[in-house]
């Protein structure tokens, strides 16, 4: 009886051992990660693109599933003239969240500074429907109204 009790005890040890383990690293990955983005936003804030640029991949280094950032390196890669690379971290965060309105905009931006007219207006009206079903009718109507002013421009 009492060399079953001490197996229980080893075994309800490691697990508590094992949990906060797990609990520490992910504490640590954690921290890492919130100083590395305000890192990043500070650096972006200072227009120290290139500084931005890393903090911010180090970011994604550690958790890949971020879109905000990855919309962030975004802006700050089309900052420093590097177009394609942003229209393509754009085009990944729409295929990884379809439902991301903001995506959308920054990829239509892009879009319209290549005078690819008829793609921006694409995703601004996808922008647009995404943000009327989220409850953001004012982003929304001004997304509408951009789309009037574009369409009475090329008329």
């Amino acid at each position: 009886m009492l060399e079953n009790w001490q197996t229980t005890d080893i075994i309800a040890i490691l697990a508590v051992v094992s949990s906060l383990s797990l609990l520490g690293y992910f504490s640590v990955k954690t921290l890492i990660t919130s100083n590395s983005f305000q890192k990043g936003v500070n650096l972006y804030e200072a227009k120290d693109y290139q500084g931005a640029e890393a903090a911010f991949r180090k970011v994604i280094s550690i958790n890949s599933t971020n879109d905000v950032v990855r919309l962030l390196l975004g802006d700050i890669l089309s900052q420093q003239g590097k177009v394609e690379e942003a229209k393509e971290l754009f085009a990944q965060v729409i295929r990884r969240s379809p439902k991301n309105a903001d995506a959308y905009l920054r990829l239509a931006n892009i879009l319209m500074q290549q005078n690819q007219e008829v793609e921006a207006k694409n995703n601004l009206i996808q922008a647009k429907d995404l943000l009327l079903k989220q409850r953001q009718p004012q982003r929304a109507e001004q997304i509408n109204n951009l789309l009037t002013k574009i369409s009475a421009k090329s008329s």
